[in-house]
């Protein structure tokens, strides 16, 4: 006898508001910007607020707890800050702690936070994703406030959804996505930033750009100089149309949360996914994006997508604006003499869900989907930037 069922089907369509602040000294008396974001939601009762700081945030800014705190003091009428702030570790180490996660949630269940509270986290992209996650997870999500401190946050990933950790040795194996209640970019964090981690940023300006709008790429080239310099004008230029192109794509994709396998703003992760892990994370994001994109721009010409004359165009942006395309982590082999580089695509496959989708170029500011790649091919275009490197040390 033939079974019989019934479906019932509704869609559910969610509607978020992602908000993206610039300003200046946000912890400045006379600064409302922040305030404003986190008002109280219920009437009579002041908003509940944690916040977490980088603790690497002190080498540049020793007066910060104290400007923080003097802020809230000011404000006790409308806002509540629970405890002085809290420092955490920065740097993607830190991300493979789970202990971290844990000591989090203890915090906002001594302090009684809930749905209606705030958590504010102010720091690098490591720091972003530890207590995004933590907070996204706690009560079903509380509502979280990123103020990136980072070239490469403000542009990139503290405008994203995704919160994640490391695990099992992967980068961001656990996860969610999640929209932050806002995300403040306060350009005077940049100032007192190491050379390398102002530099950081701009690698994924160039990545959006190549993939999403060529004028952008354009406007890249003609300030390389002054951005090499780190002219603020020209930094706060690029990081305001990268966190755009970004949070363009997010909102316009019709893929924000990931159900897909398509993930063109990786373009050029997936060689640097692979070398941060196995660098121990020696090498910075920065840095080994700038390497997976030499990678992939090689790649990209050797297989005919690219003009040879493009491709050497991107990789020259790339160097003027200071960036070393290889390091010696590329080329290194397992025990059984394997390319070890090549085992992050395998790795990207599974992190994509199973399809491999990997983004190329097929013309400045037009990218491209394959779900295949050649093995040889992308050995020679290692080897191609070993070469160069080589060259640009004899110079």
């Amino acid at each position: 006898m033939p079974s019989t069922f019934s479906t019932i089907r509704k869609n559910i369509r969610l509607d978020f508001s992602h908000r993206v602040y610039f300003t200046k000294d946000c912890f400045s008396h006379t600064n409302d910007t922040l305030s404003d974001i986190v008002q109280p939601h219920r009437k009579n009762q002041p908003s509940k607020i944690i916040i977490y700081l980088d603790e690497g945030m002190l080498d540049g800014n020793p007066n910060l707890p104290d400007q923080i705190k003097g802020y809230f003091q000011a404000r006790t009428d409308a806002l509540q800050l629970v405890c002085s702030p809290i420092f955490i570790r920065g740097g993607e180490a830190a991300k493979n702690e789970w202990e971290l996660v844990e000591k989090i949630w203890t915090d906002l269940n001594t302090f009684s936070l809930c749905r209606h509270s705030y958590v504010i986290v102010i720091g690098g992209g490591a720091a972003l994703d530890l207590v995004g996650f933590a907070a996204s997870t706690a009560h079903r999500g509380i509502r979280l406030v990123r103020l990136p401190t980072t070239t490469l946050s403000q542009g990139d990933g503290g405008v994203g959804v995704k919160n994640g950790i490391n695990y099992f040795g992967k980068k961001n194996w656990v996860g969610t996505f999640s929209v932050p209640y806002a995300v403040l970019n306060d350009f005077s964090f940049l100032r007192g930033l190491p050379k390398g981690q102002k530099r950081a940023g701009f690698v994924e300006a160039v990545k959006v750009a190549l993939i999403r709008d060529r004028s952008f790429f354009e406007q890249i080239e003609a300030r390389a100089d002054d951005l090499a310099k780190f002219n603020e004008e020209a930094m706060h230029h690029i990081i305001r149309k990268s966190a755009a192109l970004h949070l363009e794509h997010i909102a316009g994709s019709g893929d924000p949360f990931e159900l897909g396998s398509a993930r063109p703003l990786d373009f050029g992760h997936w060689v640097a996914h692979k070398l941060e892990q196995l660098s121990d994370f020696r090498i910075g994001h920065g840095d080994a994006v700038a390497i997976g994109l030499g990678v992939d721009l090689l790649y990209s010409a050797k297989i005919g997508l690219i003009k040879k004359s493009s491709a050497e165009r991107c990789l020259q942006l790339l160097e003027r604006l200071g960036f070393v395309l290889y390091d010696e982590m590329l080329g290194s082999k397992s025990k059984q003499g394997k390319h070890v580089i090549l085992e992050g695509l395998e790795e990207f496959r599974e992190h994509l869900g199973g399809e491999l989708t990997i983004t190329l170029l097929q013309g400045i500011g037009e990218g491209v989907e394959v779900h295949a790649m050649d093995k040889v091919k992308i050995l020679e275009s290692v080897e191609d930037l070993c070469t160069r490197n080589l060259i640009q040390q004899e110079k």
